[in-house]
């Protein structure tokens, strides 16, 4: 078989520190991102309807508290298109380290902001800056933190290292499940008045160990390689973006919608059963934990079979079998069945959503070459991630009344996860592709490399 020059090799095993590195910055970096980003959803779920909507009828002050979540995927297209063009120029150590402090800053600040009570409309005006500053920030994370590991990771483990973003994801929102659970024990007065707001608080805590972890990190080999060749007036990354991976950019923004399991699992189940099915604060919280812990070790464990059977096969299962799962699950909800809602939750997102969620970073970011990677990633995905963070809303108004109002959401979430489905079923398999022909059109019979031969060309 035809060996193949590599100009930006992958990682070699056993040699180097930095994947293992580069893996733990970007699960230590999600973590605390996500930390932030799901104290807001989980806030929006329990508190914010109340403290930030009080005037409102209940129901709709809780479409408009999960509005306030949603809008914060409002600015994650423009954050995609600037920090993907930062990252791409300049570096993905650069947009890792800015991300992460603007997300913490925003997330302290949502923590001291007055109620509607206190100073009226400014409250929700200011809450909905702060979000729009948060979605800003998370746009570039992931995208950036995946090219980061993905660069770094050895040839034949690039979705193994990567998974540690998405397990990173996790443990951030096991971290704010956790922060929540004491707080959701309060009195409910005291809840509403100061309690919601230490979870807020904390990330300043998280930011910093974040920033000190990450700041160490040196930049990858693969962009490295690629600067040297790139001339003094390059041209604009998303402009060689859709003009060399337009397909693969819409291909990304469908494949994406499979984040509305993520979603609506961990922000709209948590009001509809805590708030229409009286289902305990504190049950649900713990279904949120318990579902993560799992994934935490069922994202890696996907991710290596991926490694050794292609990223389409998994991903596929997971998206497909989290649209079967949806209905029981809702169903045990709208019992009250909290057994089966324990059992179903972790089957749904502990286990079959977590193939997707694992499998992702490496599908997506091996359809994109060096050059454009982060902004392809990050566009394709923010785009998609849109309409997720936009499904607790739909999904509220969705709701019918009575005992089996919840159809009409599992049916939204089945028809969003098929056309997932579909999109990463017409993508490349890239498993055994080495990473200087990733996002290259080359022949067949050069491009289906073994993933040791890749290594030993290099």
């Amino acid at each position: 078989m035809t060996r193949i020059s590599n100009p930006a090799p992958d990682a070699p095993s056993g040699t180097t520190p930095a994947p293992k590195k580069a893996a733990l910055a970007s699960w230590i970096g999600s973590a605390v991102e996500y930390y932030d980003f799901f104290i807001y959803g989980t806030a929006a779920a329990l508190v914010f309807g109340k403290i930030f909507f009080p005037s409102f009828d209940p129901r709709i002050g809780a479409v408009a508290a999960f509005a306030t979540f949603g809008v914060g995927y409002v600015t994650r297209p423009l954050g995609a298109v600037l920090l993907g063009h930062i990252g791409d120029r300049f570096g993905r150590k650069r947009v890792l380290t800015f991300t992460l402090l603007l997300m913490g800053v925003s997330t302290f600040l949502v923590g001291a902001l007055p109620t509607y009570g206190q100073v009226g409309i400014l409250s929700p005006v200011l809450l909905v800056v702060l979000r729009l500053l948060q979605g800003l920030s998370a746009a570039g994370e992931q995208a950036g933190a995946n090219s980061m590991t993905l660069e770094h990771a050895p040839a034949h483990r690039r979705a193994f290292y990567t998974s540690f973003t998405l397990s990173g994801t996790q443990a951030g929102l096991i971290l704010a499940t956790l922060a929540f659970l004491p707080v959701s024990a309060l009195p409910e007065e005291q809840l509403l008045s100061w309690g919601w707001r230490i979870p807020f608080f904390l990330s300043a805590i998280v930011v910093i160990v974040g920033f000190w972890i990450r700041r160490s990190l040196p930049e990858t080999p693969a962009f490295e390689a690629e600067a040297q060749h790139q001339p003094a007036k390059a041209e604009l990354p998303v402009a060689v973006l859709f003009r060399e991976h337009g397909s693969d950019v819409l291909r990304v923004v469908f494949a994406a919608l499979v984040s509305i399991v993520s979603t609506i699992f961990s922000v709209f189940t948590l009001s509809y059963a805590v708030n229409t099915m009286h289902v305990p604060k504190s049950t649900m919280l713990e279904v949120l934990i318990l579902t993560n812990v799992a994934a935490l070790a069922c994202i890696p464990a996907w991710a290596w079979l991926a490694d050794r059977v292609g990223r389409k096969p998994v991903f596929i299962l997971g998206a497909l079998g989290s649209a079967a799962l949806i209905w029981p699950y809702l169903w045990a909800i709208s019992r009250a069945d909290v057994p089966m809602i324990f059992v179903l939750g972790v089957l749904l997102s502990g286990v079959v959503y977590s193939a997707a969620n694992g499998v992702w970073p490496a599908l997506y970011g091996e359809m994109f070459d060096t050059k454009v990677r982060l902004s392809g990633m990050a566009i394709g995905t923010q785009l998609g991630f849109a309409l997720g963070g936009f499904a607790p809303t739909i999904s509220a108004a969705l709701l019918g009344d009575g005992v089996d109002g919840w159809m009409p959401v599992a049916a939204f979430v089945t028809v969003t996860t098929i056309v997932s489905a579909i999109a990463a079923a017409t993508a490349r398999e890239t498993y055994t592709v080495p990473m200087s022909e990733l996002g290259r059109r080359v022949p067949a019979r050069a491009s289906v490399v073994a993933p040791a031969q890749a290594v030993r060309a290099a």
